[in-house]
């Protein structure tokens, strides 16, 4: 699922990553949903680094800041060797939120 649904409203985890990966060091990123406690679900971020960046999770969140509404900032940027592709070359959201199923946000 291309959405994530926050406190009511919807976040599009296409156009986040997007502008994740329009940081010069992001080779590739990926939004889904995570279980919330009060906001049903708030977006998690994956991102591999691009070879030889030490780009951090701060520095991701400065990068969106200006690009998206202050509510889809992501609750919290996790750096991942790799994402799974499904066989057309898709982002594969349901193998990302299986691989990290036990990942849970603070309240």
């Amino acid at each position: 699922k291309d959405v994530i649904k926050s406190g009511g409203e919807w976040i599009s985890s296409v156009e986040l990553e997007n502008a994740a990966v329009g940081h010069p060091e992001v080779a590739e990123a990926a939004a889904i949903g995570m279980p919330h406690p009060k906001w049903d679900e708030r977006p998690v971020l994956f991102v591999v680094r691009k070879p030889g960046s030490n780009v951090s999770a701060k520095d991701v969140i400065e990068h969106l800041k200006p690009l998206v509404a202050k509510w889809w900032l992501p609750d919290a940027v996790e750096f991942v060797d790799d994402i799974p592709h499904t066989a057309t070359g898709k982002i594969s959201k349901k193998d990302l939120r299986d691989r990290f199923s036990d990942y849970t946000l603070a309240g």
